[in-house]
């Protein structure tokens, strides 16, 4: 017994310092995870990002399907109605791949300016603080405050770097990268890569027009349907007959499945015709996804 006391506690003080020295091993320390804020504070800022009428609109629905609950029954248009106001214009509406577009030709304008600026002899700096004059409205916020960045003496490097921040862009990391390197070796050339790559992007401009053209044909098919079947809906069910079979507890359990088909059948269309933005590789963004603090 006192072999196997003396055996178990020296095992233990083995233990132990081996303990302590793994536990003075270095180690690297992990980047810390970002928070994501709470769903309660994402719900809000989501309703809140809605336009007024639409907030309005779906709160009248809401009181609407009430109404419709308490006098005839019809317990499904409680979530039905607020989930169409709410719902269908994101579904049916242009999508943002215009937007997109936009900013990316607003890039290459910008760009294109720089690179003329740039060609008559100024330095860098003075070639951006000149190019806000001309700045496409797209992106005239940022550049303003990519100018007042530099005026207030900021690094050349950390005002671009800032700017391509705002922009949130591939295509802005493209020019960002550009000027950052330019601004740090001050050699000759810089113009001619601005101009080749105003080029470049205005060649994918064209590209993705093209494309959002094509996408934009079985949208506006899926929208005039959608129109088609809320008119045909409110028209036979004025008469009261066409929804007759659905006023059971079961009937409307079905009718609920058939409209959440359908309106998630218009989400996939959506989604299908979304435009998915090329990943960034310049900023604190770029940061987050390589791991780095």
């Amino acid at each position: 017994m006192n072999t196997l006391l003396a055996a178990l506690a020296g095992a233990m003080i083995v233990g132990g310092l081996l303990l302590g020295v793994y536990g003075m091993i270095p180690r690297p320390v992990p980047p810390p995870k970002p928070k994501r804020p709470p769903r309660s504070g994402r719900l809000v800022r989501w309703w809140r990002g809605l336009p007024a009428w639409q907030r309005w609109a779906s709160i009248a629905a809401l009181l609407a399907g009430i109404v419709i609950m308490v006098t005839t029954g019809w317990v499904i248009a409680v979530p039905v109605l607020p989930a169409a106001v709410l719902g269908l214009p994101a579904l049916l509406m242009v999508t943002s791949a215009d937007r997109q577009i936009a900013r990316m030709d607003a890039i290459a304008e910008w760009t294109r300016n720089l690179a003329g600026v740039l060609t008559a002899g100024q330095g860098i700096e003075a070639a951006i603080q000149a190019s806000l004059r001309s700045a496409p409205d797209a992106i005239r916020p940022e550049v303003g405050r990519l100018v007042g960045r530099m005026r207030s003496r900021w690094s050349t490097e950390q005002a671009l770097r800032a700017f391509a921040d705002e922009l949130d862009d591939a295509t802005g990391d493209l020019v960002c990268a550009a000027l950052i390197l330019g601004a740090a070796r001050r050699g000759d050339g810089l113009a001619s890569v601005l101009h080749d790559l105003a080029e470049s992007v205005s060649a994918d401009v064209r590209g993705r027009r093209m494309i959002e053209a094509d996408r934009a044909k079985p949208r506006a098919s899926a929208r005039m349907v959608t129109l088609l079947s809320i008119g045909a809906l409110v028209f036979f069910g004025l008469g009261g007959r066409f929804f007759a079979p659905y006023a059971t507890p079961l009937g409307q359990l079905i009718l609920l499945t058939l409209l959440t088909c359908y309106g998630l059948l218009l989400w996939s269309l959506r989604r299908m015709a979304e435009i998915q933005p090329a990943s960034r590789f310049l900023g604190s963004h770029a940061n987050r996804e390589v791991g780095r603090p």
